[in-house]
């Protein structure tokens, strides 16, 4: 994982505990999300390599998973994923 999506991780999750008051909701998404970034490590290729301008900048295979509202932008290296990204959906246009 990237260090910024690392940072982008903590971030969401401080932003719903503290922010929201959400420790439980906090709680569910940490372990939700990183069920998914585990998952990655099995099964990557279930995730369509997406071609959005606004993704080219991580490369031409990024792929997203989707968790709610956020996504995780990854990419595939032999036997190895890195994790870009994690944000809001909303703001991927705006990653150009």
């Amino acid at each position: 994982m990237s260090n910024e999506a690392q940072v982008d991780f903590d971030s969401y999750i401080d932003y719903i505990l503290y922010d929201c008051d959400a420790p439980i909701t906090a709680a569910k998404h940490f372990t939700e999300i990183n069920d998914i970034i585990s998952s990655l490590a099995v099964n990557p290729f279930i995730y369509a390599v997406r071609h959005d301008d606004s993704l080219l900048k991580y490369g031409l295979n990024v792929r997203r998973a989707n968790f709610k509202k956020i996504a995780i932008l990854f990419s595939v290296f032999d036997d190895l994923v890195f994790i870009h990204k994690i944000i809001a959906s909303s703001m991927i246009t705006g990653l150009n």
